[in-house]
């Protein structure tokens, strides 16, 4: 390779700019006192130039390399002090990737040379590493955006519209039979016509996608027995997962989007901001905190050699620091604008909002999306809570943000399971949460209503087990909630007992119609939709493999019925257009006739009395909702037997009709007139509008 003839270049943008003459690196560091850009041979295996980085202004090293193009490969070694006990690791026989590298080449390979100390020293990361680490680990490559998005057109659907559908890219296609193997588990075999020809058949919105960012797989390298598979250990924000490529060629993340988009779908990205693969002090230097550990990581006050840590994975990322703030958002425009995805979904979100360790509305990260114009068009979703201290905090996020809402979860898992005492909070659950989200002018699809996602147990397995059953995670089953609220219907995991099967189709049925009937935003997961099992596993981080795959060859007629019926429900939600609604119900007349806009009903056909509110053995509820365009009743039964139910009386020429029976055809239709009194199945949900 030819030296290049380097100049001081820019401090912006940062990261490795081509501009068709030549190539701009720009790296932060506030504490280092030396940068070297290493080069290397296309498939990185060998340095072959070292520049050193004489240029620092306002703590941007950066230089211009003259000639250089895309597909040059690169990284970074970081000189400075080595003091871990005042936060400080610098260590120059680390090769360092680029913060802000939208491509890597090369694998991660687990050996001691990739640790900043010495790991066979007994004072461990006290002490310090002279080995070299750059045969051990990716590199970062200079890439070209150019791409023709002509014709592309975002669906850019209203929140209020949209119906979420949460996956992993890998495992959707793996055993996709209509995916040529080459493109299973990659953006490639998603973006098969089959697979969106699917989504789109099944009526969603948007995918939301598990990680892509690239992050940290083959796990037993690390001293357990199986991979990581979610990818929740980014530990890069631009570059994606190299697995997930079929070929060498970014271009496929953006066919991906493009074609999605041609199919009304939106692509939602799950965010792992708050921490990296780096972890704790005991883990490998790759990139922050050889670059500058203590900007790019919170230290603990108290003793900086450790971190403070709201994840529950090691350290959290310092958004407190105004350079790893852009960070952030530069990697948020840039899926944005490059790449074209129409929303984020922020892992373990307070601990981005955080000032001093506490929660804060006024957190300067909470703060910079607000303002921020390219932000303002696409969709943000909070997971609202932390492990660090005040944490939880659903419902705290700024007007403009919707979050997931785990007291849905917990409640509509708890009434269908038939736990006493839960009618009550259901009645503010199907109705948006108020409670929790109707402050500061926000929109009731503020609410991330869901049943199940990737954590916890899928739909089949709420129904099908009362335990978890994680031995196969290689943790003795420690790993993993216990807190699930499920129920086995009598018998533990899989059952030839028909009385056993038919309880737990119904009372899917039901799980599943209340999540698509209530107001707020729906998620559901793939593979839920057709009732796959992941045979009681409730944390399946770790199974790369059959347990987590889709095994499309292997669904049955009676799981694709199931699936049919989803896709009704889906559909009803969208023709009836009553979701559409912005503003939480008051339980006020909406007129002088009297009528309020949202009122509930016992099976007598009368509203409820405080009484009744309190009956905590009451397991059905009825709810009369107005919205703007017509009325609708959904009544909920959640009883081990059928119940009478008088519907309420209606003017003259008025009547009930019914619209959903998720017991699949045991309400008797004909006799839903005004005043009638019908019966309403066990483990049923029942629908009905009023026509003339």
């Amino acid at each position: 390779m030819a030296k290049f003839k380097t100049s001081e270049g820019k401090v912006s943008p940062l990261g490795a700019t081509y501009d068709g003459k030549g190539v701009n690196f720009a790296l932060f560091s506030a504490h280092a006192t030396k940068v070297e850009l290493c080069l290397f041979d296309v498939s990185g295996a060998e340095e072959l130039e070292r520049y050193e980085i004489l240029t620092n202004d306002n703590n941007i090293w950066h230089i211009y390399l003259e000639d250089a193009k895309p597909d040059l490969v690169y990284g970074y070694r970081v000189y400075g002090p080595y003091k871990p006990a005042e936060g400080l690791r610098f260590n120059p026989n680390k090769l360092l990737i680029d913060p802000y590298g939208k491509k890597l080449v090369g694998k991660l390979i687990w050996n001691k040379a990739i640790f900043g100390y010495d790991v066979d020293s007994p004072d461990k990361d006290l002490s310090f590493s002279s080995l070299d680490s750059a045969a051990y680990v990716p590199k970062s490559v200079v890439v070209d955006d150019a791409y023709d998005w002509a014709g592309d057109v975002k669906p850019a659907h209203k929140f209020e519209d949209t119906i979420i559908y949460e996956t992993q890219l890998r495992g959707y296609t793996m055993l996709q039979p209509s995916v040529p193997d080459a493109k299973r588990g990659t953006f490639a075999g998603f973006a098969h016509s089959s697979v969106i020809n699917y989504i789109k058949w099944l009526g969603v919105t948007a995918v939301e996608f598990l990680p892509i960012h690239a992050f940290f797989g083959n796990r037993h390298k690390k001293g357990y027995i199986t991979d990581n598979y979610w990818g929740y250990e980014s530990f890069s924000f631009f570059a994606p997962e190299q697995s997930y490529l079929s070929g060498n060629d970014l271009n496929e993340i953006k066919d991906l989007v493009k074609t999605m988009h041609q199919h009304g779908l939106e692509v939602i990205l799950d965010v792992v901001y708050n921490h990296t693969g780096e972890g704790n002090h005991m883990g490998p230097t790759l990139c922050y905190r050889g670059i500058d550990n203590s900007s790019y990581y919170i230290l603990n006050p108290d003793n900086k050699r450790y971190y403070y840590d709201t994840t529950g994975c090691g350290a959290s990322l310092n958004v407190q620091n105004p350079n790893v703030l852009r960070l952030v958002m530069d990697s948020l425009r840039y899926w944005v604008q490059e790449m074209h995805v129409d929303g984020f979904r922020f892992d373990l979100a307070p601990t981005l909002s955080r000032q001093h360790n506490n929660f804060t509305q006024e957190s300067g990260f909470m703060y910079a999306v607000a303002q921020d114009p390219v932000l303002q068009e696409v969709k943000m979703i909070a997971e609202p809570w932390d492990v660090g201290y005040g944490g939880y905090q659903v419902g705290a996020f700024l007007p403009g943000w919707a979050e997931w809402n785990d007291k849905f979860r917990d409640n509509v898992r708890r009434f269908w399971k038939g736990d006493p005492g839960q009618t009550a909070e259901l009645a503010s659950r199907v109705s948006g949460s108020s409670d929790i989200f109707n402050y500061n002018n926000r929109d009731i699809w503020a609410s991330v209503n869901f049943v199940t996602a990737h954590d916890g147990f899928n739909l089949r397995d709420l129904v099908s087990y009362n335990h978890k059953h994680n031995l196969s995670n290689g943790e003795n089953n420690r790993d993993g909630s216990d807190s699930n609220w499920s129920w086995n219907s009598g018998e533990e995991g899989e059952s030839d007992n028909q009385v056993v099967v038919e309880n737990r189709i119904l009372r899917s049925r039901s799980l599943l119609s209340t999540l698509l009937l209530s107001f707020g935003t729906p998620m559901l997961v793939a593979g839920d939709e057709f009732l796959r099992t992941q045979m009681g596993n409730n944390n399946p981080y770790c199974q790369d493999n059959a347990l987590t795959w889709i095994a499309w060859e292997a669904i049955t007629e009676q799981q694709k019925h199931f699936a049919s019926f989803v896709r009704q429900v889906i559909r009803l939600r969208k023709k009836l257009k009553m979701f559409e609604r912005h503003k939480f119900f008051t339980g006020h007349p909406i007129d002088k006739s009297g009528y309020k806009d949202i009122a509930w009903y016992t099976e007598a056909g009368k509203e409820f009395t405080t009484e009744d509110w309190h009956d905590a053995e009451r397991r059905s509820l009825g709810a009369c909702a107005y919205t703007g365009s017509k009325f609708v009743l959904l009544i909920l039964n959640a009883n081990f037997k059928a119940q009478s139910w008088k519907l309420p009386n209606l003017p003259e020429k008025l009547s009930w009709h019914l619209l959903l029976d998720s017991s699949q055809g045991k309400v008797d239709e004909k006799a839903a007139g005004s005043g009638k009194l019908i019966e309403i199945p066990a483990w049923c949900v029942a629908l009905f509008e009023i026509k003339k």
